[in-house]
């Protein structure tokens, strides 16, 4: 059962199945009720682009509606963690709670025997043991966003384009005149769509406005709520062009829940947004079991960065200590770390503090 967004990349991979010999029906998840009227139409339209595809290629459409486990299981979870300052990835919790067990419970009583998602990712199997790869187009790998799944949940998985590149892809649907082959990537949110966020998160979570403080403790403006803010952010300050101020660019560089003041430092390469350690917990491990440790690799702290050379340390049973070679700029508390052996995705866990 194929997971049909109304985008290209699921169309390509129902598509790919059937000519691969595959039974194949598909899927539609709905998994939030949506609240204005811009929002209804593109969920509408991306219904009706999987229909339209799903047509096509002579498939059943099936359209299921999780939004009370997307609230219960991701949703919420992203409202805890924003209150309490930090960044989560909400993509990350919504492939391993949405995509890859309420869809994957829901095909499998269906009697499927596999789900199928358009990621950029490849799952091979070793003496018995199922492992997540990167994807082989670079710019696309969406290993990142899987680090969290399961063997169970990449046993019963197929990423048919996980070998190819995106612009073959593209290329696939519009030879097969898809209604949607010109469509653009989505880039919003997992399931809520591309709107404006602060706007978004407002109605979720009262703003507390506050002070925007040097490193030296001086005031030089004011912030609309720290939750609306992240390491690393120049945009949106609302600062630029302090008199007596040399003209690099502000950046924030921490943020202190207690006083609900929001520190910035000038210049995209300050000391202060450079670490070179990170601690996580909520650790997840594709084999199930974690590597032995220490253990020299490499991970990524954010989504298309290149990965990084590092060594892990155990701190106690639920947490690591990473060490890497380089500093790297704006670790973020509450986004994933995921680590790699080359190709191979180890798993990752959830960046709480940095330091040097």
């Amino acid at each position: 059962m194929v997971g049909m967004s109304g985008g290209v990349d699921s169309s390509v991979t129902a598509l790919l199945l059937i000519e691969a010999g595959y039974q194949v029906e598909g899927l539609f998840m709905k998994n939030w009720e949506e609240d204005d009227d811009k929002e209804y139409c593109a969920a509408t339209e991306d219904l009706a682009d999987a229909q339209a595809v799903s047509d096509q290629l002579g498939i059943k459409l099936h359209t299921v509606n999780f939004a009370t486990e997307y609230w219960d299981r991701v949703f919420s979870h992203f409202l805890t963690e924003y209150k309490a300052g930090r960044t989560p990835n909400p993509d990350i919790l919504c492939n391993k709670e949405i995509k890859f067990r309420a869809f994957l419970d829901y095909a499998l009583d269906l009697g499927a025997d596999k789900i199928a998602t358009g990621h950029y990712a490849r799952i091979t199997e070793k003496n018995g043991e199922y492992q997540l790869r990167t994807g082989l187009d670079n710019n696309k790998d969406q290993s990142y966003f899987l680090y969290a799944l399961n063997q169970q949940q990449l046993q019963h998985s197929i990423f048919p384009l996980g070998e190819m590149e995106k612009t073959a892809v593209r290329k696939i649907a519009e030879e097969h005149n898809f209604v949607n082959s010109k469509k653009k990537d989505s880039t919003g949110i997992c399931f809520i769509g591309e709107r404006k966020f602060s706007d978004f998160l407002n109605r979720y979570l009262p703003a507390q406005p506050g002070d925007i403080v040097t490193l030296e403790n001086k005031i030089i403006g004011k912030h609309n709520g720290l939750m609306f803010y992240t390491y690393g952010q120049r945009h949106g300050l609302g600062i630029g062009g302090l008199k007596n101020a040399d003209e690099e660019p502000w950046f924030v560089v921490e943020k202190n829940l207690k006083e609900n003041r929001l520190i910035v430092a000038q210049g995209h390469d300050h000391p202060a947004l450079l670490h070179r350690h990170l601690q996580c917990s909520q650790l997840s491990w594709i084999s199930g079991l974690s590597p032995e440790l220490p253990l020299t690799c490499s991970a990524k702290i954010r989504y298309r960065q290149s990965a990084q050379k590092c060594s892990l340390e155990k701190l106690n049973n639920e947490a690591l200590q990473v060490s890497f070679e380089q500093p790297q700029r704006a670790i973020t508390p509450g986004q994933s770390v995921v680590f790699y052996q080359d190709d191979i995705c180890l798993g990752g866990g959830i960046i709480n503090v940095f330091s040097n």
